[in-house]
């Protein structure tokens, strides 16, 4: 198996597609630390701050702009060039007036889709599983590494919305029929749309569901594909001004 380099730094060539940088341009990039993403789905801070917004001409002047506190995911201050954003992550940065939402375009790359200063306290996240822990409480262990406390009940699949950053449950929406999804992955990710049909199997193959776009495209994707962002709209901006 091929290496994708040392603890410390990542072969380019070796990096995800989606990373904006050139694969011949050096040998090596800056490997994201352990954290809420994995490698494939997320993109490190230094990137982000140096090849995506262009606010620092190089690395040296990226870890500047960290170090002095000038970047916030979630609501907290990260300081770590390493430190890897992903799907849904807000960033902001107060010396700009610069916030952002990490989204996949319809290319499966992750952009970071500017957005207004009121929709920075809130963020989309989704429940991979419960967990009962001490005590008999429900633990919702969510997408992004996050976990919260819940009386509420909760399925798989669900997404809550998060307040930041106190993590904090605003308002939930139920993965179901007749709510809008955004696909993240396979061919039509990118691409949102109204759940028409969930179509649980009785066998080891995937679940699926169903979903129209506005323009009465149907189209089948993995159920595990589908983010709900909304009940009758969205509840955040996408790409495109969908």
């Amino acid at each position: 198996m091929a290496k994708m380099g040392s603890r410390k730094h990542l072969k380019r060539y070796k990096s995800p597609k989606h990373w904006p940088i050139h694969p011949k341009e050096d040998k090596w990039t800056v490997k994201p630390a352990a954290g809420p993403h994995s490698i494939e789905s997320s993109l490190p801070l230094l990137i982000v701050i140096r090849d995506i917004l262009e606010i620092a001409d190089n690395s040296r002047e990226a870890k500047r702009i960290l170090n002095n506190g000038e970047i916030l995911v979630d609501g907290h201050v990260r300081k770590d060039y390493k430190f890897p954003v992903g799907f849904m992550d807000v960033i902001q940065i107060p010396k700009t007036g610069g916030n952002y939402r990490v989204l996949p375009d319809q290319k499966g790359r992750l952009v970071l889709h500017p957005i207004p200063e009121e929709n920075v306290s809130f963020k989309l996240c989704k429940i991979e599983d419960k967990t009962i822990i001490k005590g008999g409480k429900t633990q919702l262990n969510l997408h992004d590494g996050k976990n919260c406390l819940s009386d509420e009940s909760f399925s798989a699949g669900d997404v809550i919305n998060l307040k930041l950053p106190e993590k904090e449950i605003n308002d939930a929406i139920k993965f179901e029929e007749g709510n809008i999804g955004l696909v993240t992955g396979g061919k039509h990710i990118g691409e949102i749309g109204k759940i028409k049909e969930i179509i649980i199997t009785k066998s080891a193959r995937p679940n699926t569901a169903v979903i129209e776009t506005a323009e009465k495209k149907t189209f089948l994707t993995l159920k595990d594909y589908v983010f709900v962002i909304g009940k009758e709209e969205p509840v955040i901006s996408l790409p495109g001004g969908k």
